[in-house]
C-alpha cells in the first residue's frame, strides 16, 4: 500500500464493507462470554444482547499491543509510507495506549489518534483520516484530519438502565444509582474523552425524541456553518427505533450519508440492549 495506511479498532462500528471500501484497516477488540474470549467479528451484537439478558458474565479486553504491532508491520510491509491509527477514546479504552506501544517498535512512522470519542465518531474520525491519504496528503496531513473530524463530532446516547455502564466503569456509582433510584431514561454524551450524564428523562419515548432535538439542533448547526454532515444512528436491539430516528434526521438535509447500524460487540456489551445513540459529524 503506498503512502499513508489508516488504521481504526473495531468499536468504531462501520456499517458492513464500509471499512473496506474506505481502506481502513480495523484491528479487533476481545468479547469475552464465560470466559471464552473471541475478537470482534465472530461474535455480533445480538449474541452479546442474548448473553446480557440471560444473566452470563460478559466482559470485554482491548487488542494487546502485539495485535497491533502485527498490523503495523504487514501495513508496512505492503509499502506503505506510515500508519495514522485512529481509536476509541482513552478515556474509555486502553487500546489507544495499546497503539501507542506498538507504535514505538513500529518499521514506519506512526501517529495514533485517540478520537476522544466512541462507535462513528471513531469511525468519521477514521474515514476523513482516509480521505487525506487518498488525496496524497502526508502523515501530518492525515493525522490532522481525523483529529479534527472527531473534536467537531457529537454523540448523544440513551440507554435503558445504567447497569452495564456502572459494572464495566464507565459511570460513577452514583449516577448509576441516582438514575435507578428515580426510575428515569438515562441521556449520555461522550465529552472529553469520557462518558458522562447529560439528561434524564421520564419515559423511552421521551428519551428518543430529545436524541431527535438535540441531532437535528447539530445537523442544523453544521449545515448552516456550510459543511456537509454525516450522521450515524447505533442501536442495540432497538432497531425500529434506530430507524425512525434516522428517517426524522434525513428530513434535516445534512447532505451527507446517514447510517444506521447495530453498536458493536464491544460497546454493546457497556450500554446493554434497548439503548440507541447519534453522532452528528461535520466533515469540518
Amino acid at each position: 500500500m503506498p503512502g499513508v495506511a489508516v488504521v481504526t479498532d473495531s468499536t468504531s462500528s462501520f456499517a458492513p464493507r464500509q471499512a473496506e471500501r474506505a481502506d481502513v484497516r480495523v484491528i479487533p477488540l476481545q468479547v469475552v462470554i464465560d470466559g471464552r474470549s473471541r475478537p470482534e467479528g465472530e461474535v455480533d451484537a445480538a449474541e452479546v444482547a442474548a448473553a446480557l439478558r440471560a444473566g452470563r458474565r460478559v466482559s470485554t479486553s482491548r487488542p494487546t499491543p502485539e495485535v497491533v504491532a502485527a498490523a503495523y508491520a504487514e501495513l508496512a510491509a505492503g509499502g506503505c509510507t506510515g500508519v495514522v491509527s485512529v481509536h476509541l477514546s482513552g478515556g474509555i479504552s486502553g487500546t489507544a495506549q495499546a497503539a501507542e506501544v506498538a507504535a514505538r517498535g513500529a518499521s514506519v512512522p506512526v501517529r495514533v489518534v485517540d478520537s476522544r470519542g466512541a462507535a462513528m465518531a471513531t469511525g468519521f474520525a477514521a474515514l476523513a483520516a482516509a480521505g487525506s491519504a487518498r488525496d496524497g496528503g502526508d502523515l501530518d496531513a492525515v493525522a490532522a484530519a481525523a483529529s479534527r473530524r472527531a473534536a467537531a463530532t457529537s454523540t448523544w446516547f440513551c440507554v435503558d438502565d445504567l447497569v452495564h455502564l456502572r459494572r464495566g466503569g464507565r459511570v460513577s456509582a452514583a449516577t448509576a444509582v441516582l438514575g435507578t433510584a428515580l426510575a428515569v431514561k438515562p441521556l449520555l454524551t461522550v465529552a472529553d474523552g469520557a462518558i458522562r450524564p447529560f439528561e434524564r428523562v421520564r419515559t423511552s419515548a421521551r428519551a428518543l425524541s430529545r436524541l431527535e432535538q438535540l441531532a437535528a439542533g447539530a445537523v442544523r448547526a453544521g449545515v448552516d456553518a456550510g459543511h456537509v454532515v454525516d450522521v450515524a444512528v447505533h442501536h442495540l436491539d432497538n432497531a425500529a427505533a434506530a430507524e425512525r430516528l434516522a428517517d426524522a434526521l434525513r428530513e434535516q438535509r445534512p447532505g451527507g450519508s446517514v447510517l444506521v447500524s447495530e453498536l458493536s460487540a464491544v460497546l454493546a456489551v457497556h450500554v446493554g440492549p434497548g439503548t440507541v445513540g447519534v453522532v452528528v459529524s461535520p466533515a469540518v
